[in-house]
């Protein structure tokens, strides 16, 4: 079965398809969190069940990994907050004339 990058997908085809994946990622866990055990009921959901979620979960992050790769995106982003202080500094460097600082 041809990928879709075989076919030479746009952008915006891509983008698309990012869109959906995360739609359904959030909906399974929204989904899961809903179905959660409470105060120590059993699970509602049967183990086969909640392997073909784990399932989905893992179809899901790795179509993400490979949209992400064909659009070099990088896949290690993380969220910041706008105050938060950058992990690198940037340093100036000033032209030296050839002279040691005294």
């Amino acid at each position: 079965m041809p990928s879709c990058l075989e076919n030479q997908v746009s952008d915006a085809e891509l983008t698309k398809e990012q869109q959906i994946l995360r739609a359904m990622r959030k909906t399974l866990g929204s989904i899961v969190k809903d179905a959660a055990p409470r105060d120590g009921q059993p699970s509602p959901l049967s183990e086969a069940t909640v392997e073909n979620i784990r399932m989905c979960f893992g179809l899901i992050a790795t179509r993400e990994a490979e949209l992400a790769d064909a659009l070099g995106l990088s896949r290690n982003e993380r969220p910041f907050y706008s105050d938060e202080e950058p992990n690198a500094k940037v340093l100036q460097f000033s032209p030296t004339s050839g002279k040691k600082p005294n």
